[in-house]
């Protein structure tokens, strides 16, 4: 039986954490285009902190893993796929702004 402290369970725990920080950067880099600013909360298990400037709204992004792939999760209601950032930023974009 695997241990926490094993290497095996390290490795993938290290792993894990690299993929979840991976799909959060590539969504960070996407959010100045956007009008939003974010920053990164928490050094484990990070998620992105995420606001409109001037709505001051704001919202906190996971990224976790789901079925065959990784998704962003994030309130209210919000969750797709990280395949595209970009597109996920903008969803981000019109909720903190107040866009339908």
């Amino acid at each position: 039986m695997l241990k926490a402290n094993d290497r095996e369970v390290t490795d993938v725990t290290t792993a894990f954490a690299r993929r979840r920080l991976a799909h959060l950067e590539s969504l960070s880099a996407e959010l100045p285009g956007r009008g939003l600013a974010g920053r990164m909360l928490g050094a484990g298990a990070p998620v992105l902190w995420v606001w409109h400037p001037d709505t001051r709204r704001q919202t906190i992004v996971f990224a976790c893993p789901a079925g065959d792939g990784w998704l962003f999760l994030w309130s209210p209601d919000g969750q797709e796929s990280t395949e595209d950032p970009g597109h996920v930023a903008g969803l981000i974009g019109k909720l903190l702004n107040g866009t339908p």
